[in-house]
């Protein structure tokens, strides 16, 4: 799914609850998170529920994609975790440095109805995936000054 997919589903639905139950199905399509990653280096602080990402880097050193995998122990923020990974997860760390997500989720009608701390939670998710980002491009510059 895309960004411009997840757009046009929320176009179709008309009503929060609708919405709610939509984000709720698409954190039960999330790949099933690996066991021995439900640790405290993977877990997401900021957040009320349990959440965990993990990040893979592949692709040229100078801008490596990156690609997340996350899972939470509450329906609504599996949900979240789905959008997340669909705005970011595959993408370029640089691409992922520049994209607002929550300008995404105010264009869903999102924003308006999630708690203060499911907000909070969503922020500090982003804020880890581009950590991770910054971490990868990081790693490909001190690379690329080892092998001078």
């Amino acid at each position: 799914m895309t960004i411009d997919d997840l757009k046009a589903d929320f176009e179709l639905l008309e009503d929060w609850e609708d919405r709610y139950r939509h984000v709720i199905e698409l954190g039960r399509g999330l790949a099933p998170y690996p066991e021995d990653k439900r640790d405290a280096a993977h877990k997401v602080m900021g957040c009320a529920s349990q959440v965990w990402l993990t990040s893979d880097v592949s692709g040229p050193s100078s801008d490596p994609v990156l690609t997340f995998t996350g899972d939470s122990d509450a329906l609504i923020v599996k949900g979240l975790i789905a959008i997340a990974l669909i705005i970011y997860s595959g993408k370029p760390a640089r691409e992922i440095l520049s994209i607002d997500a929550g300008a995404l989720l105010r264009e869903l009608g999102l924003s308006e109805h999630l708690t203060q701390q499911r907000s909070n939670g969503f922020a500090s998710m982003i804020a880890r995936i581009k950590s991770n980002a910054l971490a990868a491009l990081q790693a490909s510059s001190d690379e690329g000054i080892a092998g001078r």
